[in-house]
């Protein structure tokens, strides 16, 4: 059976109402491709993590997320293939329960994996890739509702990974694992802005996951998350870390001091899947009424670009619950925002005031202009195609792609149009 309703209701935090006339909620891969084949436009909606129009359309939505699908671990390839609806809190439970693992996650596990790899979403570290570069075979319902997989075999797959939903709904992904791994986090606070520009680096470097967390105040960044593998170099929170001091065991939340949704801290060791998210699946993640912000900056100008957006604080203060800074390794990917080299990610946990944020967006924009800057494909920015093609060499690989597996533009919509010209 397949259930549609007229109203498609907002995404997670409430910023974003979509527009589409009806969502459909197949309970079969088969429902699923004749719902695609009968559509006129039509878009998948993941978890309703996006703040912008990605997901939306003129025409109908479809929901993936009722796919019962068990995962399926191959140990031999050390692989796991999944329905694209699943989330990855979900997946990581049934990883760490058969002891294997993901290589990161992101900092809510609510996000589903079709949604959070074909946006380029990631987590933090110098030697890991975003979410998306875990993925080494994709399936997909096409326009004509067949069934497709690209795997990293073929020549497309740089391009169908990050994708956009701009070539199909995903039914399924491959993505690689690893055995199971045990982590620490410890948080620091009042890091100095002077050593957090002179060591950046250093920093960043220091662990195998480590996030700045900021509200662009002049003298210090407020706090620091410090991921460590256990088996590598473990901090000693009793020496502090680079001038900044331990939190101990508090429970520390970036966005609001008043939300108890954090993982554990104050490093006490455990299962990778429980420390490697800011926030934990049982609770509304961050601060909940929000919007969000994210470019990315190649790591060569990162403390430019850092040092720029400070000098904008008493703009973004007025508006902003938090910003965070991380790494992300470099990947291969068409669309990827940190293609070809490794970057900096600056994100920004904004107050709902969407007519302020709007406001101020193009201004950050330009403070960042002179360093590449990308952005999040799923979160408020005011680029348009004009400034967003030129970063991206390969775009036009990715049109020939759409194109030939989108002929008539049944996935396409106002968003792919206005950021990329499709």
């Amino acid at each position: 059976m397949t259930d549609s309703t007229s109203d498609a209701g907002s995404n997670w935090a409430g910023t974003h109402r979509y527009g589409a006339a009806a969502l459909h909620r197949p309970t079969t891969i088969g429902e699923a491709q004749a719902l695609v084949a009968g559509a006129t436009r039509i878009r998948a909606l993941g978890s309703r993590h996006s703040f912008n129009d990605l997901a939306d359309t003129d025409g109908v939505l479809i929901s993936l997320a009722e796919l019962e699908d068990e995962p399926l671990i191959d140990a031999e390839a050390s692989t796991v293939t999944v329905t694209g609806g699943t989330s990855y809190g979900e997946l990581a439970v049934f990883l760490e329960q058969r002891g294997w693992a993901l290589h990161n996650m992101g900092s809510l596990p609510h996000i589903s994996i079709a949604g959070a790899t074909a946006t380029g979403t990631h987590g933090s570290g110098d030697r890991n890739g975003s979410l998306s570069s875990a993925v080494v075979a994709v399936e997909r319902i096409g326009a004509d509702g067949d069934l497709v997989r690209l795997s990293d075999r073929d020549p497309d797959f740089a391009g169908a990974v990050i994708a956009l939903g701009a070539i199909g709904v995903v039914t399924r992904l491959t993505l690689r694992i690893q055995p199971s791994y045990q982590v620490r986090q410890d948080v620091f606070v009042d890091l100095p802005w002077s050593t957090a520009r002179a060591e950046l680096d250093a920093i960043m470097a220091s662990a195998y996951s480590v996030s700045l967390f900021t509200d662009w105040r002049e003298s210090a960044v407020q706090q620091v998350w410090v991921k460590t593998r256990i088996g590598e170099a473990e901090p000693d929170p009793g020496s502090g870390f680079f001038g900044a001091a331990s939190a101990g065991e508090k429970v520390m939340s970036p966005a609001d001091e008043g939300h108890d949704n954090t993982t554990t801290q104050g490093g006490l060791p455990g299962p990778w899947s429980e420390r490697l998210p800011h926030f934990r699946l049982d609770a509304t993640p961050s601060n909940g009424d929000e919007i969000q912000t994210e470019y990315f900056v190649d790591r060569t100008r990162a403390i430019e670009a850092v040092t720029a957006v400070h000098g904008l604080r008493e703009l973004l203060q007025p508006h902003l619950l938090i910003s965070e800074l991380r790494s992300v390794a470099g990947d291969s990917q068409w669309l990827s925002p940190t293609r070809g080299a490794a970057s900096l990610a600056i994100h920004f946990t904004w107050k709902n005031h969407p007519t302020e944020v709007r406001a101020l967006l193009p201004t950050l924009e330009a403070a960042l202009a002179p360093f590449d800057a990308r952005p999040h494909w799923g979160k408020w920015f005011a680029l348009a195609a004009d400034d967003v093609v030129p970063k991206y060499p390969h775009l036009a690989a990715f049109r020939n792609l759409a194109d030939r597996m989108d002929p008539t533009g049944k996935f396409r919509n106002a968003y792919l149009q206005r950021v990329l010209g499709l």
